[in-house]
């Protein structure tokens, strides 16, 4: 009776206290208290689950390249004929219109270039009349050697006569042989004459008579375009920039004296890795910041992929076929026009560092593919 009754004094006692420690108040917050660090640590699962789903989409739909930078077209600026500078009309770094006048050189040589055509273009056309003249004096002379022909075949055949009858001797008729002879080689010589006047005159041959006054027009041309080149223009619209003319310089033709950068037409040339190329195409649209402006997203679309790496169109390329080869991952230009609207105050440069991204349009579906198994 002892025994039984003290256990069941013991069981009340332990259920007393488990019915106490269940209705204790911090004993129920810190039940709570796991339940919702479990919560907590499931959606931080959840979330980074995401977040890395996210990436891994992004990565492949999302190309991007630090090795890019700014290019666009820059125009020399040099000298067609020689001369000395009297006038530079522009500054460094200073915008200029195409057409817009740059440099110009002293024309007084060129000035007298073009009076001497000119003077020269009126005496072709005030000789006309002249030559004219000669060719008459021409014609004359072949009449005088036609008659003086004429007339040595008449003694020659007269002589040629008597000498059948022996009244002249032999002596006489080898003198009346030379003479036509001498008579027909001055005929030649005059009509030849002719020939000769009617050619510079132009009458003869497909040139026309008026070939000469052609000739001196061409020179009056020439020298009016010289004297044109004094003056150099703009080629196109943009900065000028490495200008290195100054009033007073001797130049000659090809010297380099300046560039002028137009920054309307201006692109990036991203070098991306042969392995980011699988999607790529053109047409696709680009997103790109630079280092100068990394507060600022400008746009812009792929043009064109290069049809070579840039190691292929080196000065030095690979020899791949000799001595060990270890394989390298090579880059491939690729052109990314900017869109105007997107720089419209034409902050970009040339040689900028740029970041771009190509967004490729893969579906989500398309990019899990490429990790399944089978």
């Amino acid at each position: 009776m002892s025994l039984e009754g003290s256990t069941e004094d013991t069981q009340g006692e332990n259920t007393a206290v488990t019915e106490a420690g269940e209705n204790n108040p911090q004993n129920k917050r810190r039940g709570g208290g796991r339940k919702r660090a479990g919560v907590i640590l499931i959606l931080i699962i959840a979330v980074c689950l995401l977040a890395g789903l996210r990436w891994l989409v992004r990565s492949k739909t999302h190309i991007t390249t630090d090795n890019a930078f700014i290019e666009a077209h820059i125009h020399p600026v040099s000298p067609r004929v020689p001369g000395t500078v009297t006038t530079v009309y522009v500054h460094d770094n200073q915008l200029v219109k195409k057409g817009e006048p740059l440099v110009e050189l002293d024309p007084s040589d060129y000035d007298v270039r073009v009076q001497v055509a000119a003077a020269d273009l009126d005496m072709a056309r005030n000789e006309t009349s002249g030559d004219y003249a000669q060719v008459e004096a021409a014609r004359a002379l072949v009449a005088h050697g036609r008659a003086g022909l004429d007339q040595a075949e008449l003694d020659l055949k007269r002589g040629s006569a008597l000498f059948a009858k022996e009244v002249i001797p032999r002596e006489q008729i080898d003198r009346l042989e030379t003479a036509r002879r001498v008579a027909a080689a001055q005929l030649r010589e005059a009509e030849e004459g002719v020939r000769k006047a009617q050619a510079q005159l132009g009458l003869a041959g497909s040139g026309g008579k008026e070939a000469r006054v052609a000739q001196r027009e061409a020179k009056l041309r020439e020298a009016a375009l010289s004297l044109s080149y004094t003056k150099i223009v703009s080629p196109a619209n943009g900065y000028v920039t490495r200008k290195s003319v100054e009033p007073g310089t001797t130049i000659q033709p090809g010297q380099p004296l300046m560039a002028v950068v137009a920054l309307d037409d201006a692109w990036v040339t991203a070098n991306y890795k042969e392995s980011q190329l699988s999607h790529m195409k053109p047409g696709q649209r680009v997103t790109f910041i630079v280092d100068a402006y990394p507060s600022r997203t400008f746009t812009g679309r792929v043009e064109s992929i290069m049809a070579g790496t840039g190691a292929a169109f080196s000065l030095l390329p690979p020899e791949n076929a000799t001595g060990n080869y270890v394989k390298v991952v090579q880059r491939v230009p690729v052109k990314i026009v900017v869109d105007p609207e997107s720089d419209p105050q034409h902050l970009l440069r040339v040689g900028m560092s740029v970041v771009p991204t190509v967004m490729v349009e893969r579906k989500i579906g398309e990019i899990l593919k490429d990790f399944l198994p089978f």
